[in-house]
C-alpha cells in the first residue's frame, strides 16, 4: 500500500534531515500532489541535502540549477542547436526536463529567467521557437531563496509567487537537533550514508496521488475550507484589524491548494479522512504568499504568518 511506504519514507528522511521534519512533510505532500515548493532558510539548513535525499529514495533523475543574475532562459528550457552536417537545428533539452530540480536561489536571476521556469511549473512544457516539448509526467520544483542577503536578487512578483503550491520557511534546529546533526555529519564523514529502505517507483508515486482523490472530506470542513479563503478577499467579517492590513486575498488557486495539502496532510498521517486540523496544518504554507498585506500592516511590522493567525482564530472551524 502506497501510504504506508510513503510514511516510512517520511521517518527515513527525518533521520538523514534532523530537525527539519515541516520541511520533509512538506515535500513530500508536494510529491504526491504534484505541486511545487518555495522554500526560504538561512544558508545551512539542509535544503539541498533534503531534496537530494528524497530523489535518492525515488525512482527518477534529480538536477540542481545555480541561479546567476547571469543566467538565460535558454539555459533552463534548452535551444534548439544548428546541424551544419545537414543544414538542421535540433532541440537540445535543458536541464528543466528531469523529475525532480532544485532552482537554488531563485531569487538572483532576472524576470524572463524566473518566467521561463514557472511556465515549465504551470504548464509542464517548454516552448522553444514554434515547438512545444513536454515535460516529465512525475516532475516538481523546489526553489528556494535566501531571507538573509538582499542585495543583487530579483524578488518574485506575487503573480508569479501563486503558482508555486507552498512556501515554506525553513528555521534553525534547537539544542538536541544541533548535537544530533553534529553526530550524523561525524558518522557520515567515516562511513557512506544508509540507502533508503525502499525505492518508491514512479507508478507508486501515482497511485498515490489517485489514493488522495478518494479520501475522505465532509461537506463542512470543506465550507471551513473555502470560507478561510474567502475571508481574505472579505475581510471585514473577521475582525476589525484584518480590514486594515489585507490590501488582496488568496486567489482560487489558494482553495485548490488547501484542498490537495490537506488531504495529502491527512493520508501521510495515516488517514482516510480530512479534518479542520489538516487544513490548519497547512493553511500558513498556503497562503502566506498569496495575501498582499496593505501599507500600513507593513509598516506596523505585521507578517503574513500574524494575518493568518488572526484568519483562523476568526473563522469557525466545522
Amino acid at each position: 500500500m502506497q501510504q504506508q511506504a510513503f510514511i516510512e519514507l517520511h521517518r527515513y528522511l527525518d533521520s538523514h534531515i534532523i530537525g527539519q521534519s515541516h520541511l520533509t512533510q512538506r515535500l513530500l505532500v508536494a510529491l504526491v500532489v504534484g505541486g511545487h515548493l518555495l522554500v526560504e532558510g538561512a544558508p545551512g539548513l539542509a535544503k539541498t541535502k533534503a531534496i537530494k535525499t528524497l530523489a535518492s529514495a525515488i525512482e527518477g533523475d534529480f538536477h540542481r540549477i545555480q541561479f546567476t543574475p547571469d543566467l538565460l532562459p535558454a539555459d533552463i528550457t534548452g535551444s534548439d542547436i544548428y546541424r551544419p552536417q545537414d543544414a538542421s537545428f535540433v532541440f537540445q533539452k535543458g536541464p528543466i526536463f528531469h523529475n525532480l530540480v532544485l532552482a537554488d536561489e531563485i531569487n538572483r536571476a532576472p524576470a524572463k529567467v524566473q518566467s521561463a521556469l514557472l511556465e515549465a511549473m504551470a504548464e509542464k512544457q517548454v516552448s522553444v521557437g514554434a515547438s512545444s516539448y513536454p515535460l516529465p509526467d512525475l516532475f516538481m520544483v523546489m526553489a528556494t531563496q535566501n531571507p538573509i542577503e538582499q542585495e543583487g536578487t530579483y524578488p518574485l512578483p506575487e503573480a508569479q509567487l501563486d503558482r508555486f503550491l507552498m512556501h515554506v520557511l525553513v528555521r534553525y534546529p534547537g539544542a538536541e537537533n544541533e548535537r544530533q546533526i553534529l553526530q550524523l555529519s561525524r558518522e557520515e564523514h567515516f562511513d557512506a550514508p544508509a540507502p533508503p529502505p525502499l525505492r518508491l517507483s514512479q507508478a507508486d508515486v501515482f497511485g498515490a496521488r489517485a489514493e488522495l482523490r478518494n479520501l475522505h472530506m465532509s461537506d463542512a470542513v470543506e465550507e471551513y475550507l473555502v470560507q478561510l479563503v474567502l475571508a481574505t478577499r472579505e475581510p471585514r467579517h473577521y475582525g476589525k484589524n484584518l480590514p486594515q492590513w489585507l490590501e488582496y486575498g488568496a486567489s482560487p488557486r489558494a482553495t485548490l491548494a488547501l484542498d490537495r495539502c490537506s488531504r495529502a496532510s491527512a493520508w501521510l498521517d495515516g488517514r482516510d479522512f480530512v479534518t479542520p486540523d489538516d487544513v490548519r496544518q497547512v493553511a500558513h504554507d498556503v497562503l502566506r504568499h498569496r495575501i498582499i498585506l496593505s501599507y500600513e500592516a507593513e509598516a506596523g511590522g505585521i507578517t503574513p504568518d500574524a494575518v493568518i493567525d488572526t484568519l483562523l482564530a476568526s473563522v469557525p472551524s466545522a
